[in-house]
């Protein structure tokens, strides 16, 4: 960057000075009587001066002159691209590419090159100066109206006229210094801008395009496409709801079983108990030990009873069962509600 601002480009400098240092030294000459084309009061010459030196001091920040700056330290910028290029490379697909802009890393390595504020300016500047200095000339050749004799008064006049007629000059070279200004000005844009182009051109194959990066785009997203529809298959694999539904109806086919063998147990139970309570009936209404035949009966009511208990838990563990067993499919099917919120929403953060 320190050589960047070393490099002056003086000859670019005194092409866009010529032409006012040209316009000043006549009027100088004009004023010092060199040479009478053209009468200059004193401070039409000393004011035209004061907008040449701002002029001057708005040189450097031309286009014009930029654009000289710019092409002697290209080499420097090149190799500073470069190193730029390799910190901002990233590889796609195999390939390795900058994804930084050529346009932009020159805007911002040239921005110390030229104030652009007083670019900007310039072109509004150099009127305003001139005009302001016509209406400063003209003030001060304002004749003194309160002379007493007519011919003082058309003196006076006489005076006013010629001020009025020099003092116009600043107005001419402010209007001319900015036309002078947006000529180079716009000439050292394009000399810019073709630079610009050319190292654009230059490290084309080594930045990705935007068609590259929308291409790149666009495979990620029909990557992540295809991701969800895998995690779909996964969750919802006909596999694992077989190995579900098949693990279930075993159980279930326990139950049964074990229920089914409980009601042949129970059937045996009572029509032994049924056997026995006739049996005691038939005792207690033929023999004599009546006593013998109540507890007999007793006995067996008891055993009806506890039948009838255990026909009560029986039918108690099916229900438990089969409870336990939609109470896993309904678990089952929750926990792959759940994997498939958690995998929407890793999907939806990447």
């Amino acid at each position: 960057m320190d050589s960047k601002n070393s490099s002056f480009c003086f000859g670019n400098f005194l092409l866009i000075a010529l032409i006012p240092t040209i316009f000043v030294v006549f009027i100088g000459a004009s004023y010092f009587k060199i040479f009478n084309i053209v009468n200059i009061s004193m401070h039409t010459f000393y004011i035209i001066v004061f907008i040449y030196i701002i002029f001057l001091f708005f040189i450097p920040h031309n286009a014009y002159v930029a654009s000289c700056k710019v092409k002697s330290n290209l080499p420097v910028t090149r190799n500073e691209l470069e190193k730029s290029l390799e910190k901002t490379a990233i590889n796609i697909g195999g390939k390795t590419k900058s994804v930084m802009s050529v346009r932009d890393f020159l805007q911002e390595y040239f921005q110390n090159i030229r104030n652009d504020n007083f670019a900007k300016i310039a072109s509004s500047t150099f009127p305003m100066l001139g005009i302001l200095g016509t209406f400063i000339a003209i003030a001060i050749s304002m004749p003194d109206f309160t002379v007493s004799s007519s011919k003082e008064l058309d003196k006076e006049i006489s005076i006013l006229l010629s001020g009025v007629g020099t003092a116009f000059y600043a107005s001419i070279f402010g209007i001319f210094l900015s036309l002078l200004w947006a000529f180079f000005e716009r000439y050292g844009l394009s000399k810019i801008e073709k630079y610009t182009r050319s190292l654009e051109e230059i490290y084309s194959n080594y930045i990705w395009s935007q068609k590259e990066l929308l291409k790149f785009q666009f495979d990620q997203k029909t990557l992540f496409e295809n991701d969800f529809t895998k995690h779909m298959k996964e969750i919802f694999n006909l596999d694992f709801i077989k190995d579900i539904n098949k693990e279930h109806m075993q159980n279930y086919t326990e139950i049964i079983s074990k229920t089914q063998e409980g009601f042949k147990s129970l059937e045996k139970s009572l029509i032994n108990a049924n056997t026995q309570l006739t049996n005691s009936i038939h005792e207690l209404q033929v023999s004599s030990q009546a006593i013998d035949a109540t507890k007999i009966i007793k006995d067996n009511l008891e055993e009806f009873n506890k039948s009838t208990k255990e026909l009560k838990e029986l039918l108690e563990s099916f229900d438990n069962g089969l409870d336990d067993a939609m109470g896993k499919i309904d678990r089952e099917l929750a926990n792959a509600v759940l994997q498939i919120e958690s995998m929407v929403k890793t999907l939806k953060d990447k």
